[in-house]
């Protein structure tokens, strides 16, 4: 039998379920032997310490052990994912702190105004798989400004990509690193500011040793720790109040007592219903986040380059389909997660005396993410005497529920594979935009593959402890964060992907100047609203800045391409065969198409 790394590969890739079936045997049998460990009295921290410390390396681990020299297994995997793993990769990748930690809190917060986010996520997907995903892996390009520099001939398209992509990944980057330092800090007794670089170790030894493929498989495993983590409490839940641990088809009673505490517990006057519509947004912004959101999803080159990893057109279709079904799992889970969570609260916190307050109550305060007052002066907690942020719904829904505090370092360990798992995947597009796009294609296009990855991991580690200082100030809450980041990839990068793909018509100045209109109105928009005191437009919330820039971003596209040259014929007929669904991929060299 060979030995070469690509026999290794081979072995590696059709052993794939027994793999993962072994790594989940044996990430439950941990699990139980830590809640054997509480049975028997071993302390809280220390438990949380195994959770947090033992996960992390293991996905260290993977990451040393999938580390690569070669330049095509740094940036695509070597394009061998199947797409069911690629799949599972994918959801891992999408399942950020946001998801994870943020939704199912921002549910509980807004009711039934929070769906826009579960709407407007899932929904881009299908953009995704109908628009883009097997047109781009048809085109062969290894990122996202290479598509762009390649479509559009030059490095000026190329560039604004890459300047559209690092705002856009940074942002989102840092609300991850965000996440991870509210989980450290809590489970592991530190501060925030220095939790933050804590979690900053895993994410670097995973993505820079082995690129692409290294988080590949790390992010499949990081997959299975979350969906567990993130179903285990909340099918407990159902369980103890419906007695059917089917939590997706039972949380309708849950809604059904929370309303009848909100009409008939005193503690509980003021707070608003939880299935009303539009009672903490208005029609226009809901509807103008789910289109921000969906677009957004379209755009993220994080996630678009996911489907360069797969070993064929149809293997990046069927991707699509398998990321709609692992991200379906928890999406499908979020409304029921808050509305257990809602129920809890409201049934054993709110109306109960001040001073006799859970623990749990002190230790999320203290992290800043619950306040408690005695406004009536009367010793009772009532609604609006208890705030809490929708970043720790999830984290804190155990111990709110009572559930054994193994429970609460296993969510633990699922927001921390959530937030490493889309932290890895968007400084590697960074990383790669910068080492691949700017160092290799237009500084110095005869660096050899060694110095490409030094460059590539240099740059890796210097976004990363930026991003991680900046995640340290807490500049904001993780859904606007991301919020964000969606809006200002959608308007930079939308637009020229989907025009490049589907209108032959489009033009180098065209794709360009739409861009930079696009990404300067969202951007201009965001930073005015929300640091320079500028009044809202029409009402809409910056989360939603999209709004602007994608519109004007298609209108400028438009324009300008028909006043200028239309492409090369040559160009015109590579876009139709990308068009066409069966054949094998094509590739593109700078200017040249390539068969």
């Amino acid at each position: 039998m060979s030995d070469s790394p690509k026999a290794q590969s081979g072995d590696f890739l059709s052993n794939l379920g027994k793999i993962y079936g072994w790594y989940t045997g044996g990430f439950a049998a941990f699990v139980l032997v830590l809640a054997v460990l509480e049975q028997v009295g071993v302390p809280n921290r220390i438990i949380g310490y195994l959770f947090v410390f033992l996960t992390i390396g293991v996905y260290a681990l993977i990451g040393y052990l999938s580390r690569t020299a070669q330049v095509s297994e740094y940036y695509v995997a070597g394009r061998r994912v199947p797409a069911l793993y690629n799949g599972m990769a994918t959801g891992s990748d999408w399942m950020s702190a946001a998801s994870f930690i943020g939704m199912a809190g921002t549910l509980y917060l807004q009711g039934y105004d929070g769906l826009a986010f579960v709407l407007g996520w899932t929904g881009g997907y299908v953009l995704v798989a109908i628009l883009l995903a097997p047109y781009l892996r048809k085109f062969g390009a290894y990122t996202v400004p290479d598509f762009l520099g390649a479509r559009y001939g030059g490095n000026l398209a190329r560039l604004a990509g890459v300047i559209v992509l690092m705002s856009a990944s940074f942002t989102y980057v840092v609300a991850q690193i965000f996440g991870t330092g509210i989980i450290a800090s809590r489970f592991l007794g530190i501060s925030f500011e220095l939790s933050v670089f804590v979690g900053l170790a895993g994410i670097l030894v995973c993505s820079m040793l082995g690129g692409m493929r290294a988080v590949t498989w790390t992010q499949v495993a990081q997959y299975i720790i979350l969906i567990i983590a993130y179903l285990l409490p909340v099918v407990l839940l159902s369980a103890k109040v419906t007695g059917v641990p089917v939590p997706q088809l039972m949380y309708g009673q849950a809604l059904e007592q929370i309303e009848a505490l909100r009409a008939t517990k005193e503690a509980l006057a003021g707070a608003p219903s939880h299935i009303t519509p539009f009672i903490n947004s208005d029609p226009i912004n809901f509807f103008g986040l789910i289109f921000c959101l969906m677009l957004g999803t379209a755009s993220l080159p994080h996630i678009l380059m996911r489907y360069f990893t797969t070993p064929s057109v149809r293997d990046a279709r069927q991707s699509v389909a398998w990321s709609l079904f692992f991200i379906f799992l928890l999406y499908f889970t979020a409304p029921a997660y808050a509305a257990f969570a809602k129920l809890e609260v409201f049934t054993n916190v709110i109306g109960a005396p001040i001073a006799s307050l859970p623990e749990w109550v002190s230790i999320w305060t203290n992290i800043g993410l619950v306040r408690v007052t005695d406004a009536n002066a009367d010793g009772i907690l009532q609604f609006r005497e208890f705030v809490i942020n929708a970043d720790a719904i999830v984290l804190a829904t155990p111990e709110i529920a009572g559930l054994p505090y193994v429970i609460a370092g296993l969510v633990a360990a699922g927001g921390l594979a959530a937030a490493l798992s889309t932290a890895d995947g968007l400084l590697l597009a960074i990383a790669n935009a910068l080492s691949h796009d700017i160092y290799y294609r237009m500084i110095d296009p005869q660096a050899d593959s060694k110095r490409r990855l030094v460059v590539a991991r240099v740059l890796l580690i210097v976004v990363a402890l930026v991003a991680a200082w900046v995640a340290s100030t807490r500049p904001a809450g993780i859904l606007a964060m991301v919020a964000w980041a969606f809006s200002i990839a959608a308007s930079g990068l939308f637009p020229a992907l989907v025009m490049g793909v589907w209108w032959k018509r489009t033009t180098s100045a065209g794709a360009v100047a739409g861009m930079v209109v696009g990404y300067g109105v969202c951007l201009f928009y965001l930073i005015g609203t929300q640091y320079m005191g500028m009044p809202l437009w029409f009402g809409i919330r910056n989360i939603s800045c999209g709004l602007f820039g994608i519109p004007a971003a298609f209108l400028t596209t438009f324009v300008v391409s028909l006043m200028t040259q239309a492409p090369s014929q040559a160009m015109q007929d590579f876009i139709d065969s990308i068009r066409t669904p069966r054949g094998g991929v094509r590739m593109v060299s700078g200017e040249k198409v390539l068969d």
